[in-house]
């Protein structure tokens, strides 16, 4: 999923990058750094990966310390020289690129195309004395290291290295200074990612016993958007304090314990401290400052910041360990990395008293789950649940019983809640998929006759900004009509009756398990909308006016062009072109490939497709062919095996195992989105790829030798790959504990049975 608007924005890229490479000194001196502590799968995972390339063709990730699926993500933001913002280069707070860093703050999210969080950053200094003197820090990615739930950096203008670690809900901070100068941290009550604002701020120093209390109400760029987001904070320091001042924009620095407003925050003087360490621990909450005060003494009393870092990175090895692959380093690097980035959201927003805020604005108490928030359902419904399923099946319960609470707060099923809000980021009603693959997954105790009768209300109904835009035309027309939603706003009417026949599908399949045959009848005639705007002529989906016209069809020209040149050529085609939604029947792929008029000439219009792909991974221009960077088209190597080509499946699953993930900073090919891309590179490795909605999953060419997945009921799914190598990319044949498997899927409860699953491979298809 990609937000950032575009026009001029390569111009902007080539000045910011410009800048920074001109503008910025060499370090100080080379500062050596601690080991960074990694266990056995912990070291393979390099926490760089994805952190750096173009603004919308990255994956916007942060090295940040936080535990699985934590509430703390306690990292750096950077900046350009001189704190010089031209446009957003990565909305995780850091970028690659930068050589300056802001400081370090308690939040953000994890590949997506929103900036948010950001909140009571703290930052280092020396002698400054002054607010107003506090700078961004000059940094080298030579003086930097990271690992699972750590971070360091050394800072040469402070003279001091900054190591990172978190609990759930809790942040460490400890900074050793190398100077003479009064050590100082600044802690901002205002902070947030670049582009937000924060209302209500304060902060509260208590020189006596060590503390520093604060609250402020985030704006960022999603939780703005349901009115914004409360956070409360609660910090220890464990070094005397020589002096302090707090600070607001609106008056003059003092010595009085608190202060309240713009720009609210105070700077803590430790005196000379060379040579010796500060250590600051906070707790985080959204429901009160008392609450995180009670989630820090839960987690971390009485805790080092070595002891927790070494917690933290065995819950992350327990993590990485449910998968064990035999494979070359460099799978192997790939491979942790991407398994490690689908387990940093969801977001913990439950207090370890049960509380948590709830999408009417009021505290409510968890019992029996985990309330969990920061969900980009509409990306990682496609590939990240399904990994959940085998191997953290309590997040994907937590999941769906947190949605159905925001349902019964809010009103509907949300699409990408945030915080406690909805956010009404892309369209549909994904949460629809999740819950049709759930319940066919076999998860129980899920209230499934109220998440269905919330579908039945989004599909008929106008009023929540996360209810189906234009249900009304949709239900009327049997598509959403172009002429009418064009006026309106940007229309995607393309995609939103393909997105719309799909999760209506989902309904019916959670309907016709319940036994309500009403609305088995209802959503089945809708799941079969997305043939009404197939133009039979050109082969395409494409845009219908409300009197059955049909709209001027280009077929490479994606909404990309249209936001640099101002058109609007493919407005009915959410994030990309008529060529990349060409393939989106996911819940009837039988019926989309007899729209083509033969299985051959679905394999020709497919294969030209995946040929067109961008020349290089996270290309300036994506371009109108096979873009695996965003979800409309990320599954389309596996469907030449429903057109009885495996072959072709087989050979760009692996190109795009080969070309379009790397090691390097630029080592995905577009936004992660919560994980989706680095999911789709986990699945695909162990050859397989989750068909969402489903209990199905395709069968791929795996690249890794063997692996052995720890499933939660027990049991062990062991993979082999016979004579799997670089030249080696066909499956000649596949069995399951040595039956062979002559279709095009297993299922999920295949491969939850245990056993092994052997793939025998070659370079002949």
């Amino acid at each position: 999923m990609l937000s950032l608007s575009r026009r001029l924005i390569s111009i902007l890229v080539t000045v910011e990058l410009l800048v920074t490479t001109l503008l910025a000194g060499g370090p100080v001196f080379l500062h050596e750094l601690p080991d960074a502590g990694a266990g056995e799968y912990g070291s393979q995972v390099n926490m760089f990966i994805g952190t750096g390339g173009l603004p919308w063709t990255c994956a916007m990730l942060s090295p940040a310390a936080t535990e699985p699926f934590g509430c703390v993500r306690l990292g750096p933001d950077t900046c350009a020289v001189g704190g010089l913002y031209l446009f957003s280069t990565n909305t995780s707070g850091y970028y690659y690129e930068h050589r300056h860093i802001i400081g370090f703050s308690y939040g953000r999210l994890s590949g997506t195309g929103i900036r948010d969080y950001g909140v009571f950053r703290v930052t280092p200094s020396a002698g400054r004395h002054k607010v107003t003197d506090i700078r961004a820090l000059e940094y080298s990615h030579q003086q930097e290291t990271a690992a699972p739930g750590y971070y360091a950096v050394y800072l040469p203008g402070a003279g001091a290295l900054a190591e990172m670690t978190a609990t759930d809900h809790t942040g460490y901070q400890r900074y050793t200074f190398h100077t003479k100068k009064d050590a100082e941290l600044y802690i901002d009550a205002s902070s947030v990612l670049s582009g937000g604002s924060t209302t209500d701020t304060s902060i509260t120093v208590d020189p006596r016993n060590g503390t520093v209390r604060g609250s402020a109400l985030v704006h960022g760029g999603f939780s703005g958007r349901s009115g914004g987001l409360n956070v409360y904070y609660y910090a220890e320091f464990d070094r005397p304090l020589k002096s302090y001042i707090t600070h607001t924009d609106d008056s003059d620095s003092s010595t009085r314990p608190s202060a309240a407003g713009p720009g609210a925050g105070v700077l803590l003087n430790f005196g000379d401290l060379k040579g010796e360490q500060v250590t600051l621990r906070a707790g985080i909450s959204f429901v009160s400052t008392e609450n995180a005060e009670e989630n820090l003494r839960a987690e971390a009393d009485g805790m080092s910041f070595d002891e927790v870092r070494a917690a933290t990175g065995a819950k992350w090895e327990e993590r990485l360990s449910r998968i064990s692959i035999d494979a070359d380093d460099n799978t192997r690097e790939i491979f942790y990395t991407s398994l490690y980035h689908t387990m940093i959201m969801p977001t913990d927003y439950t207090d370890v008293n049960g509380e948590y805020p709830g999408f009417d604005k009021k505290t409510h108490t968890a019992e029996g789950f985990t309330y969990r928030s920061d969900m980009s359902l509409w990306d990682t419904v496609r590939d990240v649940y399904a990994l959940y399923s085998l191997i953290a099946p309590e997040i994907q319960y937590d999941s769906l019983q947190s949605l159905i609470c925001m349902a019964k707060q809010g009103g509907v099923l949300p699409r990408w809640p945030m915080g406690c809000g909805y956010t009404g980021s892309m369209f549909g009603n994904p949460a629809n998929i999740l819950f049709s693959e759930s319940y066919l997954k076999g998860f129980t105790g899920v209230d499934y006759n109220t998440a269905l009768d919330y579908m039945v209300r989004s599909a008929d109904t106008l009023g929540n900004r996360e209810d189906r835009e234009y249900a009304d035309l949709y239900n009327r027309y049997g598509y959403v009509p172009d002429d009418i939603v064009h006026k309106i706003s940007r229309g995607y009417s393309v995609s939103r009756t393909l997105e719309y026949s799909w999760e209506d599908a989902c309904a019916q399949t959670i309907a016709r398990g319940l036994g309500r045959a009403d609305l088995v009848e209802k959503f089945g005639r809708s799941a079969e909308n997305y043939k009404n705007v197939w133009d039979s002529k050109t082969k395409y989906f494409r845009a219908r006016n409300s009197d059955g016209s049909w709209q001027p069809l280009v077929k490479r020209y994606t909404e990309f062009y249209d936001d640099m040149l101002g058109t609007h050529l493919a407005s009915g085609y959410c994030e990309g072109s008529p060529r990349q939604w060409r393939w989106n029947v996911m819940q009837d792929i039988d019926g989309m490939i007899e729209l083509f008029g033969s299985k051959e000439y679905f394999v020709s219009e497919l294969e030209r497709f995946m040929e067109d792909a961008a020349p290089e991974r996270a290309y300036f221009v994506p371009g109108s062919g096979y873009w695996v960077g965003n979800q409309h088209d990320i599954h389309t190597p596996y469907l030449f095996a429903n057109a009885g080509r495996p072959d072709l499946t087989q050979k760009w699953v692996r190109w795009t195992l080969s070309n379009r993930f790397s090691t390097d900073p630029n080592g995905l090919d577009g936004n992660d989105d919560g994980g989706t891309l680095s999911a789709w590179y986990v699945f695909s490795a162990l050859g397989l790829y989750p068909l969402a909605g489903s209990d199905k999953y395709w069968i791929g060419s795996p690249c890794v030798n063997g692996a052995e997945i720890k499933l939660d009921n027990g049991r062990t799914l062991s993979i082999r790959a016979e004579n799997q190598s670089d030249e080696n990319v066909y499956v000649s044949s596949v069995t399951v504990n040595g039956r062979r498997e002559r279709g095009v899927y297993l299922t999920q409860d295949t491969l939850t049975q245990g056993g092994t699953i052997t793939f025998n491979m070659s370079s002949a298809a």
